[in-house]
């Protein structure tokens, strides 16, 4: 099985996130990529860039994203059928982007989104999560979430372990 990382908005494939949860997936035996968005500012040409890339994939695949990758994965998820979703800060329901619905595709997802989020309020996170009966997880912490990265690490690796059950 192969994770997928999609990066927010104003950081890289190789974030400091990224590889810190890359490294569980590994231990847990996932094979693991993250692409690179960084020539898209647009989120749904991000969405063609994913959909492009897991063309043809045979294995299953989980997709993570992080802020704008959240949203990435989520509206690609819609079109593809991912093993499950790990959302981090997803920037849902925001000005500006073209879909402000999101489908209810009853699928094993997790959002993991900071009480101070400076950039998506957490509202946010908690009305899909009411919509949709996702897994939320609301902890301290701002939209990086890099002071409680260890608290992200768990949930992240505690939901790894109920995809492979």
């Amino acid at each position: 099985m192969k994770v997928v990382f999609s990066h927010g908005k104003e950081s890289g494939p190789w974030g400091t996130k990224i590889k810190r949860l890359s490294e569980i997936a590994k231990r847990k035996g996932f094979e693991v990529d993250s692409l690179d968005y960084r020539a898209y500012s647009n989120p749904d040409d991000r969405v063609n860039q994913l959909l492009n890339y897991l063309k043809g994939e045979e294995k299953d695949f989980i997709l993570v994203g992080s802020s704008m990758g959240g949203y990435v994965s989520l509206v690609a998820s819609e079109k593809i059928n991912s093993k499950a979703i790990f959302l981090m800060a997803p920037a849902l329901y925001l000005e500006g982007y073209a879909k402000q619905e999101y489908s209810l595709n009853g699928k094993h997802i997790h959002i993991v989104h900071g009480k101070s989020d400076e950039i998506i309020p957490y509202e946010h996170s908690v009305r899909y999560a009411k919509e949709s009966k996702c897994t939320l997880h609301l902890i301290e912490g701002d939209h990086r979430l890099n002071s409680s990265l260890e608290k992200v690490e768990s949930i992240f690796e505690n939901f790894l372990e109920k995809v492979l059950e």
